[in-house]
This record gives structure tokens, sequence and C-alpha cells, in this order.
């Protein structure tokens, strides 16, 4: 345990000083078909992971194929050229030890296997068959499109979704459905084959995607069999977001103000958002973004000593997410029950004064990159996981804005902190929703306090 420590501890301090540079055990190449490929070893585990990501997801989607990325997602996992039905499939997972599953963000869809370290040539095998010969037979469709219904079923028996979906809305206005990866009931309910294979022409190519090896396995080795395996995959001629360019989100041109109401709801929840950074335009504050969120949820900070220490809020939290298109920046207040409205104008006060000078202290500032490093340091202590992060990353910045995020969160200043409000959430147009218990709308008469 104490070797473990001393071991952490010393990578942390060559972290404080070193200059960013690709990990160590990081190593990458580029087939010819455009394919980039990431190995991470990691040689603690017999285990091997074999991912791949694809550039696709809600950002790709206008209203007639929203949510249809998600339910891609789970075709992948079902019949294909080499396992031509989902038994065929399953009976090879299983006789692979495989552990699977996928994810499908806003700019991200990844699919990934782990499985014995001696199996990982079979896996990159699979994982070939899955990425690039999709049957999509109409009667797995049907009985898909329920599960992926039902999903999303589940997600709006969660009080909270009704409020985190009514706030795309009002944030994302027209182009909503390029932020909504779960999707609308009735286009993932009809969705057909010819809709799957139209995704895959437009996304599914060697040179829109990274495969990712991590764990028990010698780069040189998997560089190797990568080629044997996916060098025939042909690439597109174009770039899709060339031939489908994704629409700029529109900046909003006044704040909003609503209320969502659910019997359901036990607590009433405060969410206020605003279009922020992102990682084509305004690379540098999207790690100012991450350094301001990791401040104000400090205990030691004015916004929760004057929320959650004075009794008004249960909760307090601000954060913001980084993408390639529109990053949103949140604060969700979990107001005291008996004092939602003083809460409400608490919060409108805090928010007002996060541009002040003495708001942030030198010491919240380095508490925060501080907090931020060791953060960093623990997303790579489980392999597979880093795997994950990395396939976000490549996504939407690049893996070069993961090899930089630590010295870049070392640059940012009180300055620094200052524009950033000042750009993105001073004077600014905003999305506030307010979600409470049915009940207690008539009692607390939200319109008296809940408006800008």
């Amino acid at each position: 345990m104490k070797k473990k420590a001393f071991l952490v501890l010393s990578f942390f301090l060559v972290l404080s000083v070193a200059k960013a540079q690709k990990p160590s055990n990081f190593y990458t190449t580029k087939l010819s078909n455009g394919l980039e490929v990431l190995v991470i070893e990691d040689h603690s585990v017999p285990l091997a992971t074999v991912e791949i990501t694809t550039k696709n997801g809600s950002y790709t989607e206008p209203p007639e194929f929203n949510g249809l990325s998600h339910l891609y997602e789970h075709m992948f996992f079902k019949a294909n050229k080499d396992y031509p039905s989902q038994e065929a499939f399953m009976a090879k997972v299983h006789e692979l030890g495989i552990a699977f599953n996928g994810t499908t963000g806003n700019e991200r869809v990844n699919y990934f296997f782990t499985l014995p370290k001696s199996k990982w040539t079979d896996g990159l095998h699979f994982m070939n068959s899955a990425i690039r010969y999709p049957l999509f037979l109409s009667k797995e469709i049907k009985k898909e499109n329920i599960v992926v219904d039902g999903e999303f079923q589940r997600l709006e028996s969660n009080p909270f979704f009704l409020l985190s979906d009514s706030m795309k809305h009002v944030l994302w206005g027209n182009l909503y459905s390029r932020k909504n990866p779960i999707g609308i009931h009735h286009i993932i309910r009809t969705a057909t084959p010819e809709k799957m294979h139209t995704i895959q022409h437009k996304y599914y190519w060697p040179n829109n995607s990274m495969l990712i090896v991590s764990g028990d396995v010698n780069h040189k080795e998997v560089f190797a069999k990568v080629k044997d395996i996916f060098s025939s995959w042909k690439p597109s001629d174009f770039d899709p977001f060339k031939k489908w360019p994704i629409p700029e989100f529109q900046p909003l041109d006044s704040t909003n103000y609503f209320v969502v109401t659910s019997p359901y709801a036990r607590v009433p929840i405060m969410m206020l958002e605003w279009q922020g950074p992102d990682t084509r335009r305004d690379v540098h504050d999207t790690y100012v973004a991450d350094v301001f969120s990791t401040i104000l949820s400090q205990n030691s900070s004015k916004f929760q000593k004057m929320l959650v220490d004075s009794g008004l809020a249960l909760q307090a939290n601000v954060g913001y997410q980084t993408l390639k298109y529109t990053g949103p920046i949140s604060a969700i207040v979990v107001p005291n029950p008996t004092k939602v409205a003083a809460c409400a104008e608490a919060v409108k006060k805090q928010i007002s004064m996060w541009d002040s000078p003495d708001y942030i202290t030198d010491q919240q500032l380095e508490n925060a990159k501080r907090q931020l490093e060791i953060n960093h340091l623990q997303e790579s202590d489980v392999t597979s996981d880093l795997s994950h992060t990395m396939a976000y990353f490549w996504c939407s910045a690049s893996l070069d804005y993961y090899y930089n995020y630590i010295p870049n969160i070392k640059k940012v200043t009180k300055q620094d902190l200052i524009n950033y409000v000042d750009k993105y959430i001073k004077d600014k147009p905003y999305a506030a929703g307010l979600l409470i218990n049915t009940k207690s709308e008539a009692l607390l008469h939200p319109a008296t306090f809940w408006k800008k």
C-alpha cells in the first residue's frame, strides 16, 4: 500500500514539473486508409480492451434521424457477415470471454470488448466483423427499436430528465436534435435497415474512426496485426463534415425562465445554462471553464458558502462539458424546499458577482488546479476506462488536447477566470429551469420569483 502511494506521489510530482508529452506507454500509428490507432500498454492485469470510436452521435442528426446513432450502437452487437445472427454473435462473445458495451453521446459513438490478453487478436477480428459488415436484419431492428425506446421511457420516469430535456429545447432551439442523443420516440420506433445503412455510409469509415487497444499487449505486435486485419477497409473519398456540415448553434437572443412540474419530484431543482466555449474556436477557455467550475464546487468558495452553508440550498454545482460544437455551462442548485424563492434570488446575486476580482482567491485557484491534476491522474488508473476517455477527447477535441491538459490548466490565471465569466456568463442570455412538485406549484407561486 505504501509502495503504491509512493509511486502515485512520484508520478504526481513528475506531472507537476514535466512538460506535457505523450505518456510513455502510449503508441500511435495511422494506416494508409486513414484509420488512427492508439495502443496503451499496461501489463499490470492480464486483460486487453479493443475499442473503436467513430465521430458520430446526436450532433450529426437532423430531427428525422434523432436517436438513430444510439440505435446503431445497439445494432453493432447484432448480426454481421461473419456472425449472421444474434445467437451466433453472442456465442462468440461467450467463447472469447468478452465483456462488451457501447455508448453514444453528442459527438462520439464507441464500442469496446474487454477480454483475456491471450484473446486480443481474436478481439480484433471480432471487432473488424462488427464495424465493417453489419447486416441490420429487419427482425433484429424491430426488436431493438422497442429496447432502445424502453431505455428512453425509463429516462423519462426520472423527473430530472424532464428538466434536462426542457433545457435542451430552450438552449438549442431548432437544433435540439443535435444535442439529444436519446432521440425521439417515433423516430426510434419506426427506424429501418435503410436508415441504419445511411448512417453507416456517412460516418462508418476508417478515416472517421480510431481503434484503441489497451492493456497487457505489445504495441508492435498490435500494430502489425491491425495492419493485417484493417488495411483492406476502404476509406471514404469524402469528409462527412464537409459533405454534411454540422450547423452552428445560434446564440440565445434573450434569457428564458421556465418551470417544469412533476408529481414525482421529491425536491425542487434549479438549472441554469449558458452556451459556452468549444474546442474549435476557443480551446483556451475550455480549460478555464474546468478550473472555474472546480473552484465554485469547492466547499471554501463563496458560491458554496452563500448557498449551501447559509442553509438556502442543499447542493450547488457548476460544470462545463468539453465539446467541439458549443459546450454548455451549467449551474445546478437544489434549494432548501422551504426557501426556494430566497435561494433563487441568492443564486442570481452570486452569478452577478462571479467576475468580481475578489470572488476567487489565489489559494482556491491553486487548489482547483491541483484537484484537476489529481483527477487526471486517477482517470488513468484503470486502463480500460482510460481508453474510453481517449475516445471521447479524440472525437471532441484531439489527443494533444488530453496530453496538454495539465500544462494548460496550470496556465490559467485569475484574469482568465474573469474574462471567461464576462465572455460567456455575465449579462449574457441564458436558460433557467425550475423543477418542482406538482402540488408545490400552487404553494410556491414560482412566477413571482422565477424570472429575470
